[in-house]
């Protein structure tokens, strides 16, 4: 005990006859409720019958790799006698390569009396047998009912003699850093382990799909642990242990966990329809960084910039434009680009979801109806989640012998460290670029200069500066010094590739 807690302790013992009994619970609840639970025995045992060992056995064929052995230890035709070939045709068969079982162990955690189950989806995702333990010794077969790759949830199915204790989900807005919470599970075979922690962080993106929102926690995790629940004080689910961040493959107190609202609406369609049927807006996005929200006048970085637009999706159909910041969405502030994935893929498809838009300078609201994420554009969310905030530019293509305009000999005008020119025959043809891509070209970019931070190169077309369209060198200069009138620092850039594809960045502009 530190001489500090010595001395509180003799101040509450000279002080006892002074204060009330209600006074004395109110403190000492008070004190518990800031240093922790006393324990967690009577929880723990409440839940670990909910909680399950999963078991999976998968059929692994590897090629053979050398021959089997004859009597003379060399390759022969197998007529010598070997005291040890039965061993071997036993291991590895007279046909074929030699395969084995290989079997893993996760976690899982009861949600349904009637036997339905929650693990991660990389637990059975490669299983040819999966075997549900309970706490009590039961032992069941499972089916997969249906998984989830982008979110690593699994949902099974048991068939069990006596109805189940299933376990409730939290409503996890409410969970706060600091809040104690209690992970129960199988690591590394030790099934009903129970470890306490806290809540170390909240929207935790790992970057290891398209909908990354993870609870970060120092209660132990290790491998084994995957699919089992995080518990809050209550008793109540807030995830789903998942991933651990470790060097020795142990816990070091770095764990995250899939947030219950995630993981709910991801159940829900997995028990409905066998696999998840997401939202879909229909556009591409791109992080709004401090350059880029000073150059839309935004007071903070904050919101969703359009990047672009899906020809004949809902965001098209609804109004939504290139170049509009969605601050709203069903409701919902959007402090951080990719919290506009996470509601829309959440949302029911066929559902009208008003949309708080900044346009031109101007809030205004825009209606769309959700339509459903196909698989191709699936795919294309998972690259924008690991893609940087402003993509680098597309290379031009490669020859031998490549042909560039000679940016000494190209008339052009040099604003903002770049060459400027109008697009003419000889040069879209120089630079292949598409027909209906019009605006200025980039000849040349001055070496350290903030567009070549940027990564702006030769042979990208400046098609708006300022949200205003431009077709000559002129248009960009007029452009810039209305911005500057404007006391603006930043210019917004809407460039395109040579075949037409779009990205924004934001370059400082001195006045």
């Amino acid at each position: 005990m530190s001489l500090i807690t010595r001395r509180l302790c003799a101040a509450f013992t000279g002080a006892m006859l002074a204060i009330s009994p209600l006074a004395i619970t109110t403190d000492a609840a008070l004190a518990q409720e800031q240093h922790g639970p006393r324990s967690v025995a009577d929880l723990a045992e409440s839940l670990l019958n909910s909680v399950v060992n999963v078991s999976t056995t998968e059929r692994i064929v590897a090629e053979r790799s050398t021959p089997i052995p004859d009597g003379d230890g060399e390759e022969g035709d197998g007529d010598a006698e070997e005291p040890y070939r039965d061993f071997f045709e036993d291991f590895f068969g007279e046909d074929g390569p030699p395969q084995r079982r290989a079997q893993s162990m996760g976690s899982g955690f009861v949600i349904s009396a009637d036997g339905f189950v929650v693990t991660n989806n990389h637990v059975i995702k490669d299983a040819e047998a999966v075997v549900v333990n309970f706490a009590d010794g039961t032992v069941l077969d499972a089916t997969i009912v249906g998984r989830d790759p982008k979110t690593d949830i699994a949902l099974l199915k048991v068939e069990p003699e006596t109805p189940l204790k299933p376990l409730d989900f939290a409503d996890t807005e409410r969970l706060r850093v600091g809040d104690w919470v209690m992970a129960i599970g199988n690591p590394f075979g030790l099934g009903g382990t129970v470890t306490i922690g806290i809540v170390s962080a909240r929207n935790r993106n790992l970057r290891s799909g398209p909908y990354d929102n993870f609870i970060q926690t120092d209660a132990a995790i290790n491998q084994g642990n995957s699919g089992g629940p995080l518990f809050n004080m209550d008793g109540d689910v807030v995830g789903i242990n998942t991933a651990i961040i470790s060097r020795s493959g142990g816990s070091v107190g770095i764990g995250f966990a899939i947030p219950a609202e995630i993981a709910t609406a991801v159940i829900d369609q997995l028990r409905q329809y066998g696999e998840t049927r997401r939202g879909w807006l229909g556009v591409r996005l791109q992080k709004v960084t401090p350059e880029l929200a000073t150059s839309l006048g935004l007071e903070k970085p904050h919101g969703a910039f359009v990047a672009g637009v899906t020809a004949e999706g809902p965001a098209e159909t609804a109004g939504l434009r290139t170049g509009d910041v969605v601050l709203r969405y069903d409701g919902h502030e959007i402090q951080e680009m990719r919290q506009l994935p996470l509601l829309v893929a959440q949302t029911e498809i066929g559902r009208a979801v008003d949309l708080g838009v900044q346009r031109d300078g101007e809030e205004i609201t825009v209606s769309v109806e959700i339509g459903l994420l196909a698989e191709d554009e699936a795919r294309a969310a998972a690259a924008a989640a690991a893609a940087e905030p402003e993509p680098q530019a597309e290379e031009a293509p490669t020859t031998e012998d490549p042909v560039v305009a000679d940016p000494d000999t190209t008339p052009k005008v040099t604003l903002l460290g770049m060459g400027l020119s109008a697009i003419t025959d000889e040069l879209r043809s120089t630079y292949k670029i598409d027909a209906d891509v019009k605006g200025v070209l980039v000849v040349d970019i001055e070496e350290g200069s903030l567009a070549a931070e940027k990564r702006i190169t030769a042979g990208d077309v400046i098609i708006e500066v300022g949200q205003k369209p431009v077709s000559s060198p002129q248009d960009v200069a007029e452009q810039i010094e209305a911005l500057k009138e404007k006391n603006r620092n930043t210019a917004l850039l809407t460039l395109s590739s040579a075949n037409g594809a779009l990205r924004f960045t934001a370059l400082r502009i001195e006045q």
